[in-house]
């Protein structure tokens, strides 16, 4: 009688306010599944005006280190990721987990039990399963049903002081007013156990939704043999946090059918987010498009911004001497990810800027071209800059030679140009250069040729 007159209270509650939970393990590095999951929360809980919970799941307490916990809240600022509560310790709630095992215990639903067949080990706490189909609605998977028979009488606890997993994290959603539980498909046989967990606390069943595994190119989970798995090495191969996010939301989610969006910022995901979205196939991990979005991240950043960045990546002796243009104008039309700046730097492309290069007669002209046009065109274009009166800019540069290079050939007269300047096979456009090194060292350097 007792037990239905509670059920029809929990009927008559108004509706809660949705509270997830970050439940990170402090044992290690995050992995990107990881960062997602804790993504997809903080997205559903914004959405939806929710709460977060914070909560570090320490049990195992040989692994679990303070300085992976430092790492996961640094990583969570650095995504600007933030929550409500917290953070709470599992290592600092045995008391209340003891207070669990001897509720159980008391209303029959565990019972002490020999750890191993030969009644060698210290007794533990097994769950008395009443073997029944439980079955529960995953926002992401649909209706699941599974037989709990298999799992006979699972142990809860290693001692009554020493509580394991399923009983931890049961008694913290139950205390924590968890409402949504969000997370990676490979808890979905946990499940069930959770659930009879729950029900023999008394506890409201929350609402389910695991997503979808990532996996790389080769179909196999994603891990290190992909490339970066953790956001430290993502971080220093130069991906930056709102790109980082915009790939991570879309691994298993889209906007809707039809839509071909692809760039979003964290406020255009918060505002168009849904766990009914969520794929329920693997997600493949491209760092391809990753590049891609990053780049995109990287054109949309704030100026000063992205000048403090590319600093952080040039070699120390650089940074002094590189300017604002070489910046701007040159390297960020170029790069997708910011440790392409430090390998440009290893690979001399920034050294003609600074240094006149040296030049290699025979590669001045143009295909079928001879010394002779390349000469008398390199001599047109130094007369046509001497001439040139605006602003010494790339486009009035590119305006006042263009024409001259329509009609002779883009290539006879651009190619040698852009060549003498850099002395690189491969380099920006000449009127960039020219920009960038200015009036006076561009016709210098065409002169000397000449």
């Amino acid at each position: 009688m007792l037990s239905q007159l509670k059920k029809i209270l929990k009927l008559l509650k108004p509706s809660k306010k949705i509270i997830v939970r970050y439940p990170p393990s402090p044992t290690g590095k995050l992995h990107v599944g990881n960062i997602r999951t804790l993504l997809f929360n903080y997205l559903f809980a914004k959405r939806m005006s929710g709460k977060i919970v914070m909560r570090f799941e320490d049990t195992d307490r040989d692994r679990s280190k303070k300085e992976h916990e430092d790492n996961i809240l640094y990583i969570l600022k650095e995504l600007g990721m933030d929550f409500d509560e917290g953070p709470f310790r599992q290592s600092e709630r045995t008391d209340r987990y003891v207070e669990a095992v001897e509720e159980l215990i008391k209303n029959g639903y565990a019972f002490e039990a020999e750890e191993s067949k030969d009644g060698s080990g210290d007794k533990v706490i097994r769950f008395k399963n009443p073997n029944k189909k439980v079955a529960y609605n995953d926002i992401v998977k649909g209706e699941i049903t599974i037989d709990t028979t298999d799992f006979g009488d699972f142990v809860i606890a290693r001692s009554k002081t020493n509580p394991l997993y399923h009983l931890t994290v049961v008694v913290d959603d139950i205390d924590m007013d968890i409402t949504h539980v969000i997370r990676g498909e490979d808890h979905t046989t946990s499940t069930p156990r959770q659930i009879l967990l729950i029900e023999a606390l008394d506890g409201s069943v929350p609402t389910y939704a695991h997503l979808p595994l990532l996996i790389g190119p080769d179909k196999k989970k994603l891990g290190k043999r992909h490339g970066a798995t953790s956001y430290d090495e993502f971080k220093k191969l130069g991906y930056i946090p709102s790109a980082f996010i915009n790939y991570l939301a879309l691994l298993g989610w889209n906007p809707g059918e039809g839509s071909e969006q692809e760039f979003f910022t964290k406020e255009d995901l918060t505002s168009t987010f849904s766990l009914e979205k969520v794929n329920n196939s693997p997600a493949m991990f491209s760092y391809e498009k990753l590049d891609d979005l990053n780049r995109q991240h990287i054109l949309k950043m704030d100026r000063k911004e992205y000048k403090n960045k590319v600093l952080e990546f040039l070699p120390d002796g650089m940074k002094e001497k590189m300017t604002d243009k070489i910046i701007n104008l040159v390297i960020r039309e170029r790069i997708s990810k910011f440790s392409e700046v430090t390998k440009m730097a290893e690979e001399s492309e920034f050294d003609y800027y600074f240094e006149t290069p040296n030049v290699d007669i025979e590669k001045i002209t143009w295909k079928n071209d001879n010394k002779d046009i390349s000469q008398k065109h390199l001599t047109k274009v130094v007369e046509i800059l001497q001439n040139a009166k605006d602003d010494w800019v790339a486009e009035n540069i590119k305006s006042s030679i263009w024409d001259y290079a329509s009609e002779e050939g883009r290539g006879s007269v651009l190619w040698p140009m852009r060549y003498v300047l850099s002395g690189k096979d491969k380099s920006p456009d000449p009127f960039i250069l020219a920009e960038i090194l200015g009036k006076e060292e561009t016709i210098k350097r065409l002169n000397n040729i000449l």
